[in-house]
């Protein structure tokens, strides 16, 4: 590890392989010329074909880049051809036709999207592998692994989602992976522009706009976005802004290289947690008026592709997420009062918390067709290097203020760095064993070492884990038959792992202790199901198993002194099992109008197994009491209306009842942190209309019946409590698409 490849170091190796290859650019720009003294060039009017698709879901292909799809559980979602608020980021309307998908919704500005599948934790989305265009932007997968960065999905063409059995090519995360993948420039115009820009309830304006297309070899997309909304809630406001760059350089039909940069941030003011009475009187009402939240992430990206022969691809990236996730908070109890002091006359100081991402990362994935005794196969390669440094500044004390000022009047109380460096090389083999039989064998290993230096003021550094070693060997198989051309058989098992986190190992005060044996979560995914389409419908439904080992919490235990203290500790597994079920279909097609609905369910127990945790002065056993923010049932259903180029759908959504605790404390506390979170449906109703070839426009109504809801109480960020969600709302949306 001391040997890890840094950041920029790959760059000579682009430069090596364009060199090598610059012989046969020159040979194929002398063929081009040559061919272009002896054909003609007719230029053909443009016609345009508009159509209604009469259905939208699909999956990722068998094959696709250096990535192995078959047996596993995929799918794609095409924003384009969905009715759904995009300009706030719905989740429950972006992730419909993805059965299980739950959505904590923290606030209702379209900051982020926090979500999880299979009875896994949602808080920015930090079980599963994100990306944008295939470029990780977790924040530090082995400190922090939160998504603070959140590109616009008025930028965004589509969602590609895969199941937990993806963890051996993309990462070791149980829930698997989500790719964001941006808008595409417009290559057959040197100049194009495209604008959206919304209102709506709540203050709510954003405007999005984009410039794009190719000159010569060079394609070319950029965009900038500003919104600002006032929030649901009294007291809330958010003001958001994010950039993108994208720079393509196709230097043969073979070859090319590609520079990307993204940017995200946004300032949130936190209205503040809720009791159940506060709840019940008004979800609208804020418990604080000085509490901000800001991210502040850049992602740049190098990647090369390269088609080395008809059977090898490569592909290379180096990429980076850098930025800060500041706050400053008044941090208590929903119940606790954030007032003036008589005596000073001032608001007691908040507290100041700022992490500092620098996380590197460098990919190289190879793709091999072969054949391995008249077997056609295909095998996938990849080799990671991570190195991340997480700065963590906390506990600092800040102003006596309302506005958003991180001025410190005492020093951060923890100083900490937490560095990791890994490595990891997967490799998994596609057999074509038949012309309807495929076997995905696959493996990964994984080596690294976190390091934590830094001061606690509280607490000895020598009591403090310093070093913590990832060592894992993972493996997985999935398997597919296709039983014609419309309906497959596929499933699969794959082992995953999830590293001991900061805040895992961070004692909170001088009586609690982290255990000196901490190990990784480690478990595994396992799936079956059968997808297809049948006389007009297309279904994916499937079974899964996924085990989750290790699961850290913590202990009451009695010191050599007789003294009692906390220990932070593995305290026992969880075991996830259920079925995802999908199905999409026609309901009625009379000339120009049509209609289509869809059924978007999961099933799901997920509960504790040997495992206790600590209940006041006492330790309690918890097995078979149920994971938090893991819903029984999760359905989302739709029919969607279409005339001419008119399209409008309406969208019935339910979850049932979760436990916000371990404990499963069945009566809601009067602090509002702890107790059950009530099952809720909701109605949405979105249209959409394409005016004209350059004009088109988005309708939401949002919680059209206006219910009172919330999905979590967290233990953490942003505060213990109820945190309610969005009543009604509606946004209307306006898109201009020009080309020059």
């Amino acid at each position: 590890m001391k040997q890890i490849i840094p950041f920029i170091i790959n760059l000579p190796v682009y430069l090596a392989w364009i060199a090598c290859t610059l012989g046969s650019i020159d040979l194929m720009a002398q063929t081009d010329t040559a061919n272009a003294g002896k054909q003609r060039v007719h230029l053909l009017r443009e016609l345009n074909v508009t159509d209604y698709r009469s259905r939208l879901s699909e999956s990722l292909p068998e094959v696709k880049g250096t990535y192995l799809f078959a047996g596993k559980r995929s799918e794609v979602v095409r924003l384009g051809d969905i009715d759904a608020n995009i300009a706030e980021k719905n989740g429950r309307q972006l992730f419909a036709r993805i059965p299980g998908v739950f959505v904590y919704d923290m606030d209702g500005t379209g900051n982020q999207l926090n979500i999880a599948t299979r009875g896994l934790d949602p808080h920015r989305s930090w079980e599963l592998n994100v990306r944008q265009n295939g470029v990780i932007t977790n924040s530090d997968m082995y400190g922090y692994p939160a998504s603070h960065y959140s590109a616009p999905m008025e930028s965004i063409s589509q969602i590609e989602v895969v199941r937990g059995t993806a963890s051996l090519q993309y990462g070791a995360q149980f829930g698997g992976m989500v790719n964001y993948v941006t808008k595409q420039p417009d290559t057959t115009r040197k100049i194009s522009f495209q604008s959206i820009n919304s209102a709506g309830t709540y203050g709510l304006l954003s405007s999005y706009n984009a410039l794009g297309g190719r000159v010569g070899k060079w394609t070319y997309y950029i965009y900038h976005y500003n919104r600002h909304s006032a929030g649901y809630r009294e007291g809330s406001r958010s003001d958001a802004n994010a950039q993108f760059a994208s720079l393509r350089y196709q230097a043969t039909q073979r070859l090319a290289l590609k520079a990307e940069v993204g940017r995200s941030a946004y300032t949130y003011k936190i209205p503040g947690p809720l009791t159940d009475s506060m709840f019940h009187q008004n979800p609208k009402q804020a418990t604080r008026e000085r509490n901000y939240f800001h991210p502040d992430i850049w992602v740049p990206s190098i990647q090369l592709d390269w088609k080395i022969s008809d059977r090898t691809q490569l592909a290379i990236v180096n990429s980076a997420v850098f930025g800060t996730r500041s706050s400053v908070q008044f941090d208590a109890l929903a119940n606790i009062r954030d007032t003036i002091n008589p005596q000073t006359g001032q608001f007691k100081p908040r507290q100041v918390d700022m992490d500092g991402f620098k996380s590197l990362t460098s990919e190289v994935r190879l793709l091999y067709k072969y054949s391995l005794f008249q077997i056609p196969s295909t095998l996938a390669a990849g080799f990671q290097v991570m190195r991340n440094d997480l700065h963590r500044r906390q506990l600092g004390q800040g102003t006596t203020g309302s506005d958003y000022d991180l001025t410190l009047t005492k020093p951060f109380a923890r100083d900490l760095h937490y560095k990791t460096e890994n490595a990891s090389i997967s490799i998994e083999n596609q057999f074509r064993l038949t012309s309807r039989v495929i076997v995905s064998p696959g493996l990964r290993i994984e080596s690294g070492t976190t390091r934590m230096s830094g001061r606690i003021s509280y607490y000895r550094p020598e009591n403090v884990p310093n070093k913590i070693r990832h060592r894992f060997v993972l493996l997985g198989i999935n398997g597919q038959y296709n039983l014609g051309d419309e309906v497959q058989l596929y499933g699969g098992w794959s082992q995953a792992y999830r590293p001991v986190l900061f805040k895992d190992i961070i004692p909170a005060s001088v009586y609690e202790k982290v255990a000196d044996n901490l190990k990784d979560a480690s478990g595994y995914n396992a799936e079956f199901g059968f997808k297809g389409k049948w006389r007009g419908f297309y279904f994916n439904i499937g079974l899964f198993d996924l085990m989750y080992r290790n699961r850290m919490g913590s202990l009451v235990m009695n010191g050599e002194n007789g003294d009692t203290y906390i220990l932070r500790t593995n305290v026992g597994d969880s075991r996830h099992m259920g079925v995802e079920a999908l199905v999409e279909g026609p309901l009625l097609n009379v000339g120009k109008f049509r209609m289509t609905w869809f059924s978007s369910t999961s099933h799901m127990d997920a509960r504790y197994r040997n495992a206790r945790i600590s209940a006041g002065a006492d330790n309690k056993s918890i097995d078979g009491n149920k994971v938090e923010s893991a819903p029984d049932w999760t359905s989302r259903n739709g029919v969607t209306a279409a005339f001419r180029t008119i399209r409008l759908t309406v969208q019935y959504s339910y979850v049932s009842q979760t436990f916000s605790d371990a404990l499963n404390t069945p009566v809601a506390q009067p602090t509002g942190a702890k107790g059950p979170v009530p099952a809720y449906s909701l109605w949405d109703l979105n249209a959409s209309w394409q005016i004209s070839p350059a004009i088109s426009a988005r309708m939401s109504v949002n919680n059209l019946l206006n219910n009172h809801y919330f999905t979590k109480r967290p233990v953490f960020y942003p505060g213990p409590g109820i945190w309610p969600s969005d009543g009604r709302s509606a946004v209307f949306s306006v898109e201009i698409n020009l080309g020059g």
